[in-house]
């Protein structure tokens, strides 16, 4: 089993999405108190491009689009106003950027259970297409990596649970051109069992982080190659 550092306590990040969501929680506790209550709260579905050259694989595109309630409140308060809007778009993924460095953008990767390094993301841009918002940035390696004999493993998870990260179909990941003639990818999804799915469903809004919840609900991208001489 892949073994992770996770982190003990909620996130900037997850400290504001609490705090947005809670008064529309609240409200749905009223209509239905069953989903308002369950874990995960918030959801994003992600688009990744594995990136590379016909030898080594050098990082992720990645796409994480927010779902429409999220979106609307994270952009609560802000001006989004025709003459602010492209400044307050930078500004909130600058913010969010910061928050996911200090949780290695909830983005694992690794060769066999030897987690693969990063290096700091660039940035990332903000854009909305009617009610959601999509936060886009490139994640390069530390080092290019060698295509490998084993196949490599990618998962990207939010280790409470309150923020469910997927990908909804095998085609949400793609490979860079030159990756395409020596590489393949695979999603393999997660397995919880019915009582892992039953106290998930369980936790309210306010609960505390049990930070070993999220890798129960984490899909697993393998990228198997056959590496160039």
């Amino acid at each position: 089993m892949i073994k992770l550092h996770l982190p003990l306590t909620s996130t900037p990040l997850l400290v504001q999405l609490r705090r947005r969501l809670s008064v529309l929680l609240t409200a749905a506790a009223c209509i239905t108190p069953a989903v308002s209550s369950a874990h995960p709260h918030s959801w994003v579905d992600i688009h990744t491009q594995v990136l590379g050259t016909e030898t080594h694989i050098t990082g992720f595109k990645m796409q994480w689009t927010f779902d429409a309630m999220t979106s609307a409140y994270m952009l609560d308060g802000e001006d989004t106003s025709a003459e602010n809007r492209a400044e307050t778009f930078q500004a909130i993924a600058d913010s969010v950027m910061e928050n996911l460095l200090q949780e290695h953008y909830f983005t694992y990767f690794y060769q066999n259970d030897q987690p693969i390094k990063y290096k700091v993301s660039p940035g990332g841009t903000l854009s909305q297409d009617r009610m959601k918002i999509t936060l886009s940035f490139e994640l390069p390696l530390a080092k290019p990596q060698p295509l490998p004999e084993e196949p490599l493993a990618l998962r990207v998870f939010e280790p409470s649970y309150y923020v469910d990260l997927a990908w909804k179909a095998n085609t949400d990941v793609s490979l860079a051109p030159p990756l395409q003639k020596h590489c393949q990818v695979n999603l393999v999804q997660p397995t919880p069992t019915a009582e892992q799915m039953s106290y998930a469903m369980s936790l309210p809004a306010d609960a505390d982080p049990d930070n070993a919840l999220g890798q129960l609900f984490t899909q697993t991208v393998t990228i198997a190659c056959q590496p160039q001489v």
